[in-house]
């Protein structure tokens, strides 16, 4: 049972932070010419740093799947035009630090890691199955594992990923089984707190948590779960502080049990409208849940 927020909505910005290309004309203005030289990370079309090169000097979260705007090899050999994504065989780490190969875009997924100065072909897992890459990469634990510190959990329904409920799903949710502890993903000051109870599908049902950071300038928002009988408005939260059992507060089955997590923009005491609201409110929050630690999955 996906979730049903039945609170108000603001509008909402895109999320700040750390630059990363996303297009081949942003990249080309950087200097791709093609030649791997000093400081870049660069993918060849072939194993053993053979066929054509496409060389980088930061991450990207997507190489783009097709042409116009993909990321695509560019020194003369085969491959040459053709998008990197999916069809990368070798790598050559010409910069300074350690560069992340991942399976999907976003940083996910399995990945492979080549230090500075490393060359080597992609690993079986990862061979022509290339969909990102990261700088630097940040030492993370997946954001289920964040929630509930504990193995078993699992993302239901991603940011926007309603198939058959109409509107836009303006959080994540995340779910393991009734009973499971919530802890905090981000630090924050709790600004509202709305019990509610298990079972209808009302605004008075639904158990609302908003602990708003005022270093970030976001509120992090859990529904669904029974909150702490200790958790009041004004408390000071710890990253990783108890705050909540898993449970079904505002949702129609204990089949779909779930906390549901939203990112928003400034000081937010309510999640936003998923359900029936075509528009989307809250920006797609990756970037944040990557900067605070944590993997989209």
């Amino acid at each position: 049972m996906l979730t049903k927020v039945l609170t108000t909505a603001t509008a909402a910005a895109a999320i700040g932070g750390a630059v990363v290309a996303t297009t081949a004309s942003s990249a080309d203005a950087a200097g791709r010419n093609g030649k791997c030289d000093t400081g870049e990370f660069c993918l060849y079309y072939n194993s053993n740093q053979k066929g054509s090169v496409s060389d980088f000097t930061g991450s990207v979260r997507d190489y783009g799947a097709k042409q116009p705007g993909c990321y695509d090899f560019k020194s003369a050999g085969a491959g040459k035009g053709k998008c990197v994504k999916n069809a990368t065989a070798s790598v050559w780490n010409r910069s300074s630090k350690t560069v992340r190969v991942y399976f999907n875009s976003n940083f996910g997924g399995r990945y492979q890691d080549f230090k500075a100065g490393a060359k080597g072909n992609l690993n079986s897992g990862l061979k022509n199955q290339n969909a990102s890459h990261e700088f630097a990469p940040a030492n993370r634990v997946n954001i289920s594992y964040g929630l509930y510190k504990a193995t078993g959990g699992r993302i239901a329904c991603k940011f926007d990923g309603y198939t058959s409920t109409p509107g836009r799903h303006e959080g994540t949710d995340i779910s393991r089984r009734i009973g499971s502890k919530v802890y905090a993903l981000v630090a924050g000051k709790v600004i509202y707190v709305h019990k509610g109870q298990n079972g209808r599908v009302h605004s008075s049902d639904l158990s609302t948590i908003a602990i708003y950071n005022a270093s970030l300038k976001k509120t992090v928002i859990y529904l669904h779960s029974a909150p702490s009988s200790t958790l009041k408005a004004g408390q000071t939260i710890k990253k990783g502080q108890y705050i909540a059992t898993e449970a079904w507060h505002g949702v129609s089955s204990a089949g779909g049990a779930h906390t549901h997590v939203e990112m928003r923009l400034g000081y937010q005491t309510h999640a936003a409208i998923s359900v029936g609201d075509p528009r989307l409110d809250n920006p797609n929050p990756i970037s944040f849940w990557n900067q605070q630690g944590y993997n989209y999955r």
